[in-house]
């Protein structure tokens, strides 16, 4: 089943149970690959839907941050009960140490020696993490172990 079929059987569901917080999580999620789909004037596949989920997750973290700064429990509260739905959709989350292997295997696969080469491994690891760990966590992963 695809992601977007897996979508469709979630917001049916949502609207059966009468979920109004995953109803609207999800229907968010489908009217952004629809208009990533009318920009790119082809059919997303999963890896595209990821990247749309992913972008949201980025979003609501931010999100989380800023609001607990304003000291705005409430919008903390529906934001990261928003992220855990979104995160129900993308692939399992890697671990820290699942994280630091990965940089260290292509690390050593791309003959990366300092600061300098951080671009050629990110190049490498985005593909690979997309949908699976948080971008900002990568990127800091990288950057402690070619210092």
């Amino acid at each position: 089943m695809t992601l977007k079929e897996q979508l469709d059987d979630a917001m049916k569901q949502a609207m059966k149970a009468r979920d109004d917080l995953r109803l609207s999580a999800v229907r968010m999620i489908r009217s952004l690959v629809k208009n990533r789909e009318i920009e790119q004037k082809r059919e997303l596949d999963d890896q595209g839907v990821i990247e749309v989920i992913s972008t949201l997750v980025k979003q609501r973290r931010e999100s989380i941050r800023l609001y607990q700064e304003g000291n705005r429990q409430d919008l903390v509260d529906k934001e990261e009960a928003e992220l855990a739905i979104l995160l129900g959709f993308l692939p399992a989350q890697l671990s820290a140490t699942e994280i630091t292997e990965l940089v260290t295997r292509v690390i050593g696969e791309s003959g990366a020696q300092g600061i300098k080469d951080m671009g050629k491994v990110m190049k490498v690891l985005t593909p690979l993490t997309t949908g699976r760990a948080d971008g900002k966590t990568v990127s800091e992963t990288v950057k402690r172990l070619l210092s």
